[in-house]
């Protein structure tokens, strides 16, 4: 029996609910910040620069540090001040959580603090949340962690899904184009599917996330659907690539947009996002409506 759901559907406003069925929201799964054996700053931070694609030159410059000083550190030969690891760090766009490998690698203690969205502390951010998943009905809309896993929705899906993609904690990318999820429902699979994957591999040249390496490895093993056909070519072409799922109650068409929290102090809030769906179609936005108006 297929479910018929976007997201779990669970009300955002609750939770304590939420945290009870997906744990990791009442206590984040352990994410080590110790670098790997054998890693030094210096080596990590070369990591970082050659991920930005930028040379020494160009970084000192930046950072306001001499080159010869910046050669000295990725070298081993000199220590950063925690003060000029910072700046670096800063100027390389490195994750909050990483800059605290950078700090422990340099053998600082972390800066940047890690807590559960149910923490006393994120109640202002919690409640940013519930409005902006509120004011975004009746139209989809859900919040994900940064590998992608949902943390809350503000509506039910409308596709049919396993079971088993459904239950806690639900991984969007994977419910999305997984073959028992809902690729069979996306009318442009191959499109969307490449606009997906594209995304996946920026979000992976910026935080070298190894949890999202194998995601995509996940994701790029999944066949197409029956109904998909052949890919043409030229489908990322578009400005603004639309979401086309078929429904029991009509072909639903979306566009989707990204809201992050702009100046995150800790690690929690600078690793969520809010994915929101709005209606490509005049018909899309009617039949959400309805649907919205038989919940109540």
């Amino acid at each position: 029996m297929d479910n018929y759901v976007v997201g779990n559907g669970t009300p955002v406003r609750a939770w304590s609910k939420i945290a009870c069925m997906n744990p990791t929201l009442m206590h984040p799964i352990a994410h080590s910040s110790r670098p790997a054996p054998g890693a030094t700053v210096g080596t990590l931070l070369r990591e970082w620069r050659q991920r930005r694609r930028m040379n020494q030159l160009d970084l000192a410059g930046e950072a306001d540090v001499s080159t010869r000083h910046l050669s000295f550190v990725e070298s081993g030969r000199s220590l950063p001040s925690r003060e000029m690891l910072m700046r670096l760090a800063e100027q390389l766009d490195v994750p909050l959580r990483e800059r605290n490998t950078l700090l422990i690698a340099a053998g600082y203690a972390p800066l940047y603090r890690e807590r559960a969205l149910a923490d006393p502390q994120l109640a202002a951010a919690r409640r940013a949340v519930d409005l902006v998943l509120k004011g975004h009905e009746p139209y989809p809309a859900l919040a994900i962690d940064r590998h992608w896993t949902m943390v809350a929705a503000n509506a039910p899906l409308v596709a049919s899904a396993a079971p088993e993609l459904l239950a806690p904690p639900v991984n969007v990318l994977r419910l999305s184009m997984h073959p028992r999820g809902l690729a069979g429902a996306i009318d442009n699979w191959h499109e969307w599917r490449a606009h997906l994957l594209a995304r996946l591999r920026r979000q992976i040249e910026v935080s070298g996330d190894a949890t999202l390496v194998a995601l995509l490895a996940e994701l790029e093993s999944y066949p197409a659907p029956a109904h998909a056909g052949q890919a043409s070519r030229g489908e990322t072409d578009a400005v603004v690539v639309p979401l086309r799922m078929r429904t029991p109650h009509g072909v639903l068409s979306f566009v989707s947009t990204t809201t992050v929290f702009g100046t995150p102090v800790g690690i929690t809030l600078s690793e969520l996002a809010i994915e929101a769906l709005f209606p490509a179609a005049d018909a899309t936005a009617g039949i959400l409506r309805r649907l919205a108006d038989a919940r109540r």
